[in-house]
């Protein structure tokens, strides 16, 4: 009997280990890329007017301006900057000005749609909202249906107030990953963009955007990759950008279901590198 406790043990023990791996897989983090993380620069602080107690557009004031702490994520849309995002406030509480900035499922879409172009991807297959943090998950229909994920938005409230509205800061990547240039570096052109990919005959499309241009700044299309998690590397330029605003690196591919099925973006500041 006792070898059969210990047999049984044993394949008790093994089975528990296999969950614990499965678990690991499942969270992604064998295969994540780097994420909007904190930036450890501190910029200058920014004045604006105070919170307000509700989201309710009010007539207009003249606040006395107070001194906050500066926004500790790369901005890369809808805003520029702090100041752009408070002079938004201002015309909010004023008339009610673009109210969409408030929710974050509409801010995601409209940065995917709207400023990359990929207007195929135009559903919210889920969200994760916490305080301040919100991760949302955007994605495609197929044609029998189900719904496919593109990304995951990682999206930040810029500003102070229960009005302060959403900034998209970067993406969480999974099967396509932007592990270089590292988030919130300094760079100039041209620049090495490398990351990872799993997949079949994916053909990877790198655009370099800023908020100063409707169009991308720098383009390189494209680059052949595919397998378990695979590397893949080009070196793009940019002309054009405008000094203190982020350009956004972003990273698409797809051909086989629709134009662009999967996409992962990065921020970065225009410099000397």
């Amino acid at each position: 009997m006792r070898p059969a406790i210990i047999t049984a043990a044993a394949t008790t023990l093994v089975s528990m280990i296999v969950i614990v791996i499965a678990a690991i897989s499942i969270s992604g983090g064998s295969d994540s890329g780097q994420q909007a993380v904190p930036l450890p620069f501190a910029g200058p602080t920014s004045t604006r007017p105070p919170a307000t107690p509700n989201i309710t557009p009010t007539p207009a004031t003249s606040p006395t301006p107070t001194t906050l702490s500066p926004f500790r994520y790369q901005p890369l849309w809808p805003f520029a900057s702090e100041k752009a995002a408070a002079a938004w406030q201002h015309r909010y509480r004023v008339g009610g000005h673009e109210p969409w900035h408030l929710d974050a499922e509409q801010t995601a879409l409209s940065f995917t749609t709207g400023y990359l172009g990929f207007t195929e991807i135009n559903k919210v297959v889920s969200r994760s909202i916490r305080g301040d943090d919100a991760r949302i998950t955007v994605g495609y229909q197929n044609t029998d249906g189900s719904i496919s994920v593109a990304a995951v938005l990682h999206l930040v409230r810029i500003g102070g107030g229960l009005d302060a509205p959403w900034e998209v800061v970067g993406t969480n990547d999974t099967m396509l990953t932007l592990d270089r240039p590292k988030y919130g570096a300094t760079v100039a052109s041209p620049l090495t963009v490398s990351g990872r990919i799993t997949g079949v005959d994916d053909s990877i499309r790198i655009d370099v955007r800023q908020l100063s241009s409707a169009v991308p700044i720098g383009t390189y299309c494209c680059v052949t990759a595919g397998g378990d998690r695979k590397p893949w590397s080009v070196r793009v330029g940019f002309r054009g950008a405008t000094d203190q605003i982020a350009l956004t690196i972003v990273a698409s591919t797809g051909g086989h279901v629709q134009g662009v099925e999967r996409f992962a973006v990065t921020g970065i500041r225009p410099g000397t590198g």
